[in-house]
């Protein structure tokens, strides 16, 4: 098995090995990635947090002897980075391996960050809400993982990992976990609310209390949350009809 991490600030996960092919999802620097086949400039990779599959190009990861992992993952919505004299951004949530509170290294290679990290594996649950609002108005992007575009389940599934707490990268697939919530009126801050039409679950977001809901739809965005889904006051009208809550922490 040939192991890899990607070594750019984010880079697309594509469903064909084409540059015109569909973003399905987006991995961020540091992630560790499993090289399972090799075309011409492209490579079908499964991302190592989520198992998660699909192309990237060959020229975005750099191979490693051993699986990257990291408990730290960086807090700025973008903040730079420096190796080998050169420098670059890193954007919230990447993975800073073996990270000391100014370097973090990746087998022998030495990077400088001295910005803000969270330790995922200490970091308390009663954050959740004000890192739920660090990506408040990230635009709205299929595939996306980070504050400059995200879609609904790349937004739950970022909040969580600064928790430890691995969630699939498809919403109909994070409402497979957890414990059903009966009542809106029941729910708390760090439930998952799921919605769709009929039996198919096409949104999620996370709920805050007292009757609110972020989530990405457009952009990330604070909603009404009620029984029949989440109401939109700007446009005056529901916006997505409610399926289930699901309480994971």
């Amino acid at each position: 098995m040939i192991h890899a991490f990607c070594n750019v600030a984010l880079a697309p996960i594509r469903a064909e090995n084409s540059d015109k092919s569909e973003m399905i999802s987006q991995i961020l620097f540091g992630e560790g990635l499993e090289i399972l086949e090799i075309k011409e400039n492209w490579s079908y990779i499964k991302c190592v947090y989520d198992n998660y599959e699909g192309w990237v190009d060959s020229k975005q990861y750099k191979i490693t002897k051993n699986l990257v992992s990291a408990d730290f993952l960086s807090f700025h919505l973008s903040h730079a980075c420096q190796f080998d004299s050169l420098s670059f951004p890193l954007v919230l949530g990447s993975r800073l391996p073996n990270f000391d509170g100014i370097n973090f290294t990746i087998e022998k290679e030495k990077y400088i960050y001295n910005g803000k990290a969270i330790d995922s594996k200490k970091n308390a649950i009663s954050n959740l809400q004000k890192l739920a609002l660090k990506y408040i108005n990230a635009p709205y992007l299929w595939g996306g993982k980070s504050p400059y575009g995200i879609d609904c389940s790349g937004y739950t599934q970022m909040v969580f990992s600064f928790f430890n707490i691995v969630l699939p990268r498809d919403a109909y697939l994070q409402a497979n976990l957890g414990e059903t919530i009966n009542f809106v009126g029941e729910a708390r801050v760090g439930d998952l609310a799921f919605f769709g039409k009929e039996e198919k679950i096409t949104h999620v977001g996370i709920c805050l209390g007292n009757n609110e809901i972020i989530h990405a739809s457009g952009k990330v965005r604070m909603d009404i949350l009620d029984h029949i889904g989440i109401y939109n006051k700007e446009l005056k009208k529901y916006t997505h009809f409610i399926k289930t809550i699901k309480r994971l922490i």
